[in-house]
């Protein structure tokens, strides 16, 4: 399975920790930041800190009063 480039895309593997090309990547970055912000993430993969679900939800602690008017505690 693969994915898209987010700037231009090209397809990409879906193995790959971030979601666009390397030549865009270097391109935005710069390719010293590039590869800082690949290895970096790869590390975060191998640990376990890595979370692309899609279907996370934020917990929020935001309520709406009687007048329908937003609390945030």
């Amino acid at each position: 399975m693969t994915k898209k480039c987010i700037y231009c895309g090209a397809e990409i593997s879906s193995e790959c920790v971030i979601d666009f090309c390397d030549k865009c990547g270097k391109n935005v970055w710069g390719e010293k930041m590039f590869n800082a912000i690949v290895q970096n993430m790869e590390h975060a993969r191998e640990n376990g800190d890595l979370c692309h679900n899609t279907n996370f939800v934020r917990n929020t602690n935001i309520s709406e009063d009687s007048r329908g008017e937003r609390i945030d505690f």
